[in-house]
């Protein structure tokens, strides 16, 4: 669970929580390929460090394939 809380200038705040959980990267393939998209590139972090099965995080990037070209 997460919880945010939001302080207004005026002094109003506004406390929020949404429900998170791990999700594994191949759980991500999985839904990218779902929706049509492709893994192009995952790393351990935003500064571009490989991937190994010790990485204790991941950032994933896909992209949508190209579309064919309309028959002519």
């Amino acid at each position: 669970m997460s919880h945010h809380v939001r302080f207004d200038d005026d002094g109003h705040v506004t406390v929020g929580r949404t429900p998170h959980r791990y999700v594994w990267p191949a759980e991500l393939d999985l839904m990218a390929r779902l929706v049509g998209l492709e893994l192009e590139t995952r790393h351990a972090g935003w500064a571009g460090e490989p991937f190994t099965a010790d990485s204790p995080s991941h950032v994933s990037v896909y992209r949508r394939p190209p579309r064919p070209a309309p028959a002519t």
